[in-house]
């Protein structure tokens, strides 16, 4: 299922200014394919991580809104993949079984829900939305989102830019692509209270501040235009170039969103307190997308900078529309058994 509509899709993908950006800045850099990036890391392990269950205050007040209220909550003990899931994973898992995701077929006209005659050509190709900086400073997510016909998880930059690099997160799946290879795998989505009790290693990781550049993939300078890349990456970094958290998981924060199998809905309810699986589809709510259910998205993505999107945090949460992917979003599953040897 793809989304209705372009100003939607960005909606949804745009996240809320959080200041306005400088009046002027070096115009750095110019195309989607200039955050491309072919450097390598030493491969982190891939093997299960066992995250024992307990209770942690999820979720913070102090950023916004739709983090809060915090509460204790308690979850099961669970296994979690301790990277996102890889270009070269996703790639097995079409080999093997010739799945082709929502971003490389044609979007259905009766999805827009307008005569056909009013939608552009390019938007009913396949595709996805791509990450492409303005050339001047802004605060609205239209002028650095577009939908980028050719665009899928093979060719992450558009059909004119590099192809994807095996080691890095896979990013263009709708919610019914990361199901697909989540049962292929054996695993699932974990819910958001999984995500953060592992994110945040039982609730012992609570910094609001912007990682170091040695701890996590995002944006140093100024948000959309300057971007330093301090810490070695314009765009999406192979997994494990950054240091794990206590519990040996890499990229919890930044490098891309990670998918929760929650529904969204603004804030969280104070009596879901024991594994909570969220909102029912019916109760989810996202004043981004009013189209349909969001799922809810954790983590930040490289895109985040402390004058836009202070989400480099395992608190953060925003809602997600399932239907269409986008270059900073991915996904890692989870697992209710160990791996087989």
């Amino acid at each position: 299922m793809r989304l209705a509509n372009l100003p939607v899709v960005l909606a949804v993908i745009g996240l809320a200014a959080c200041s306005e950006p400088a009046p002027e800045a070096p115009q750095l850099p110019l195309s989607a394919s200039d955050f491309a990036t072919t450097a390598t890391c030493t491969p982190p392990p891939s093997a299960r991580v066992r995250i024992e269950g307990g209770t942690f205050l999820m979720g913070e007040d102090a950023v916004y809104a739709e983090e809060g209220p915090p509460r204790e909550t308690t979850v099961g003990g669970f296994w979690i993949d301790p990277h996102e899931v890889t270009n070269a994973q996703f790639a097995a898992f079409v080999k093997a079984t010739g799945y082709v995701t929502i971003a490389e077929k044609p979007v259905d006209p009766a999805a827009f829900g307008v005569p056909r005659e009013q939608i552009p050509d390019y938007m009913l190709q396949p595709g996805s939305a791509v990450f492409t900086p303005p050339a001047k400073p802004s605060k609205s997510y239209w002028d650095w989102w577009q939908y980028v016909p050719g665009a899928s998880w093979q060719k992450p930059y558009g059909p004119q830019g590099p192809d994807a690099q095996p080691s890095q997160p896979v990013v263009h799946l709708a919610w019914d692509d990361m199901q697909a290879y989540a049962t292929w795998k054996g695993g699932r989505l974990p819910t958001e209270a999984e995500w953060e009790f592992a994110a945040s290693v039982a609730g012992k990781e609570r910094a609001v501040a912007q990682p170091g550049d040695k701890a996590a993939n995002s944006w140093q300078g100024v948000f959309p235009v300057v971007n330093e890349a301090i810490d070695g990456f314009k765009g999406v970094a192979p997994v494990g170039c950054f240091a794990p958290n206590a519990a040996g998981l890499y990229d919890m924060v930044g490098n891309v969103w990670e998918v929760t199998s929650d529904y969204f809905r603004p804030g969280h309810d104070p009596a879901a307190r024991d594994n909570p699986k969220g909102p029912s589809e019916n109760d989810a709510y996202d004043p981004m997308n009013p189209v349909g259910p969001s799922r809810v998205v954790k983590g930040g993505s490289y895109l985040c900078a402390p004058n836009y999107c202070q989400r480099y945090r395992p608190q953060s949460r925003q809602g997600r529309d399932p239907g269409l992917g986008a270059s900073n979003v991915g996904f890692r599953l989870a697992y209710d058994a160990p791996e087989q040897p």
